[in-house]
Order: C-alpha cells, then structure tokens, then sequence
C-alpha cells in the first residue's frame, strides 16, 4: 500500500515519484533486512532490467508513474471490487502496466526471483533520476505481500487531511515533520484531477464557497480548468514546473499556489512552515539529499522479508500455491 496524498498524481513528461510505503504498516511482520544489491548473484541484470522499462515507458504517452506498494498489495486485481485498489483511495492510480512490463521481462532471465514489491522500489528511484531528481542505490530484498483488502486503504492520508492529521498519521509510522515535508516535495512532479481540487472550489468545508486561503488570481485560474461537475481534467500539482523534480513545490506552497489542500496545509503549522522555508534558505543545497534519505527511511518501514510473503509470478495476482 501506500501513501494515498500521492495516488492521484500522474506526470506528464516522465514517471513521478511514489512513496514506496503504506503509512500504517508498522507491525507487519519482518524477517531478514533489506540490503543493497540484493539480486546481485541471483539476478545481476534485475536493476537494469527496471530501469531499461522504466526508460521506454516515459517517451510513450501516458507516462503513468510506478504505483505504490511496500508489499505491492496495491497491485492485487479482484473481479469483486474487494482488493485494495478498488478503494477511492486509489482513485487515478497508473502504472501497473509498467511494473507487469518490468515483472515480465525480468521473469525471462530470472523466473521466481525478483518481487513485484522491490519493482516498484527501483522503477520509482528510477522515475526520479530520469526528472531531473537525484540518482540513488536503493535497497532491495522485500517480498509481496499474500494479501490485498479493500478497506487497507482506509488509513491512508487524504487530500483533505489537516495537518494536524497529516503530523499524526506520518508520526503512527516513525516519520516526523521533516519526512513529511520532504516527502510532500514529490508533488515536484505531476498532475492532479479536478476531483481531488473540487472542494476547495465548489464546497469549502460543506458549504458551497471557496477556501479563502486560495488567492484570488489562482482560485480563478483553477476554476477556469475545473468547472464544477468536471472531475477528470487535469492541473499541475507544481504550477510551472511539473514536468521536472526541483524546489518549486515549496515556492508554491509558500505562496498559495498549490491545488490540494494537504499540500497548502503545510504552510498552517508553524513548524512545518519553518521546514518548507528552510529548504529554499540555507538549508536548499540538502534538499535533494535529504528526500533520498527520507525516501529510503520510509522505504524500510513495513517491507516483507526474509521467508515471509512470496515472490509472484505475475503483479496483479497471488501465486496459486
């Protein structure tokens, strides 16, 4: 599973990133740890693989990014509407076509051997060196997950989530408001669909009016691509820079010019505001270094691995044994 503030983005000139876990799988059992070059001897080429996949899908429109999964759970299909990724959490959610492509080509020269989970993992470290992001090892060892419930999703943050919920939900994992802002900065990249923006146009907290903290030029211009009723057109979530990982997102946060209201959120805490600030000060230069680092933080939280779980033969079922 993973965190839903970023299910309904979709990049429009390369993949964008995913957090790679689910906020609320702290307690999912582990055995073993994750390591770097896991499939070193029994799939060298695994990486490359990816990363080759990843490559051709971003120059054949749409370019949906990997999905979310520290299990890859999320990728689970069910006739019956009852795996997680038919909840409204996920509404919007590509890329699982990316990862069966990656799942596929690898399962050719290593059958049984590399997990839907760690595809996910790599394909997403890759979507953010081929946005102008930083290149980094992830490491690699988890294992799928031998579930996938409708209801999982539940505990996701939302778009709507003050931050006040946002601080705690990230804090239920072992994230602090550090994690959480940087974190946040993937929305560096992608689009958003109106249905997650339309509240705070058309029905500010119940009502019918607009969030007043939208400035006005903004609130118009957003009107002007989601018309009320329109819940499929698509709006940067980086307003001028959505096409390419940088600080931009910040800028906007800042200003008010952010279309979801859990990004806008962090300007409504004193401490998360000063973390937002911080990373267009002095504290710029470490920006890229520290999202890898929270990346990877979150990246260990919850993975299966070891003996548990299963390594699938295909993403979007379980294995039949």
């Amino acid at each position: 599973m993973a965190n839903g503030i970023l299910l309904m983005t979709r990049a429009p000139a390369a993949l964008t990133v995913a957090f790679l876990l689910l906020l609320g799988t702290v307690g999912v059992s582990v055995h073993g740890q994750l390591q770097f070059g896991f499939y070193s001897d029994a799939c060298s080429d695994a990486e490359d693989i990816v990363t080759a996949v990843v490559e051709n899908a971003r120059h054949h429109p749409p370019r949906p990014r990997p999905p979310p999964g520290c299990d890859a759970s999320v990728l689970i299909t069910s006739t019956g509407g009852a795996a997680e990724v038919n909840n409204n959490k996920h509404q919007g959610l590509r890329g699982q076509d990316v990862v069966e492509a990656a799942k596929a080509a690898i399962e050719e020269q290593c059958p049984g051997v590399v997990s839907c989970a760690d595809i996910i993992a790599l394909a997403s470290r890759d979507a953010i060196a081929m946005t102008n992001g930083p290149s980094f090892q992830v490491p690699t060892g988890r294992r799928d997950g031998l579930s996938s419930n409708l209801r999982d999703a539940d505990v996701l943050p939302d778009v709507s989530d003050s931050i006040q919920v946002l601080r705690s939900k990230f804090a239920a994992s072992g994230l602090n408001d550090r994690d959480l802002v940087l974190l946040t900065a993937a929305h560096t990249i992608g689009t958003t669909a109106c249905f997650f923006v339309k509240d705070r146009l058309y029905g500010y907290r119940g009502g019918a009016g607009s969030d007043p903290s939208i400035p006005a030029p903004f609130l118009s211009e957003l009107k002007s691509r989601c018309a009320p009723g329109d819940f499929n057109t698509r709006v940067p979530l980086d307003r001028g820079s959505e096409g390419s990982f940088d600080d931009s997102i910040y800028r906007n946060i800042r200003a008010g010019l952010v279309p979801i209201a859990s990004d806008a959120a962090l300007d409504a805490s004193n401490a998360t505001a000063a973390l937002v600030a911080s990373y267009l000060g002095a504290a710029a230069p470490s920006f890229a270094q520290d999202f890898v680092g929270a990346m990877l933080k979150m990246g260990t939280i919850g993975a299966i691995t070891g003996d548990a779980g299963e390594v699938r033969d295909v993403c979007s079922a379980f294995n039949a044994n």
